[in-house]
């Protein structure tokens, strides 16, 4: 068993307390919360408990477990490859996480079969270590660890702004400024739950961008983010009047090329190796479609 001292009021919910100092994602702290393998001074708690100075905090030990995913024999674009990570670019369409709707067919599914018993088993259940996320119609390059090290590390570097994160995006209309920053809270939407939005309760979200190419009424833009919030670039730039081309969520997705789901793409990540500390710099060239597009600008 793990045991946390709390050594001063942090007046944080004991759910992000426990996610930030030890490995379990907040999902997973909630989970273990629930199923009283989580302890305060000996007694169960929730999820929205504020932990105190003086407080300890006993974290049951948690095997790591098969989940019931199937590996599957699907084609990927491997960047980059070694023991410890994998990059992948991801295509546009499939979905990084089985969920409801997508039980298969997914990137975790694909990695599963290529990385076979090299898994990581954070949070408690074996499977391939996805430590950030693209959206379903989000293409481009997305890192994935192979082990408990690696994605601890990897998980870290993130949650403090350490890993550099370009896209590319076609967005409608013509973008005044030649660069700009969108620094506006994004948290889910009031009047549609299914729905991102900017909202004053929401958690902070900042988005630098800058244009590369304007033709017509669309601006082609290089984007780089601080935050890694939900759909984060669609909301802020349709926020701003300037939505993503081919977005059904966040524009009417109309466009000239017909294209559905968003022009956006995860050009390349910077990052420090999770084990060897080297300076990692990885792009995804674009789809093809989205390449004509700015080719024929």
């Amino acid at each position: 068993m793990d045991i946390i001292k709390v050594k001063e009021d942090s007046k944080k919910r004991i759910d992000a307390f426990v996610a930030e100092n030890t490995e379990f994602s907040r999902v997973a702290v909630q989970r273990l919360i629930e199923e009283q393998k989580i302890l305060v001074n000996g007694k169960p708690t929730k999820s929205s408990y504020k932990v105190q100075s003086g407080d300890e905090i006993q974290i049951e030990k948690v095997e790591a477990k098969e989940i019931s995913l199937e590996a599957q024999d699907i084609p990927l674009d491997v960047l980059y490859e070694d023991n410890d990570i994998i990059v992948i670019n991801k295509p546009k369409g499939m979905v990084v996480h089985p969920a409801n709707g997508n039980p298969d067919g997914t990137l975790v599914n694909a990695v599963m079969a290529i990385c076979k018993d090299s898994l990581s088993g954070i949070g408690g259940e074996i499977r391939p270590g996805i430590v950030h996320r693209l959206d379903k119609d989000t293409s481009g390059v997305i890192i994935v660890a192979k082990n408990d090290k690696a994605h601890i590390n990897l998980s870290e570097q993130i949650k403090n702004h350490e890993v550099e994160k370009t896209y590319i995006a076609l967005v409608r209309g013509n973008v005044p400024e030649n660069e700009a920053t969108i620094n506006m809270p994004i948290g889910r939407s009031t009047k549609d739950r299914k729905k991102m939005a900017v909202t004053k309760s929401g958690k902070n979200a900042v988005t630098h961008f800058r244009v590369l190419k304007r033709h017509n009424n669309y601006t082609l833009l290089e984007v780089k983010i601080e935050t890694g919030r939900t759909h984060q670039i669609r909301v802020h730039l349709a926020e701003i009047g300037f939505p993503i081309i081919g977005d059904s969520v966040y524009s009417n997705g109309k466009n000239e090329w017909g294209i559905e789901g968003q022009c956006l793409h995860a050009k390349s990540i910077r990052f420090k190796h999770p084990i060897s500390n080297k300076d990692m710099f990885i792009e995804a060239p674009l789809p093809s479609y989205f390449q004509n597009i700015i080719d024929n600008f």
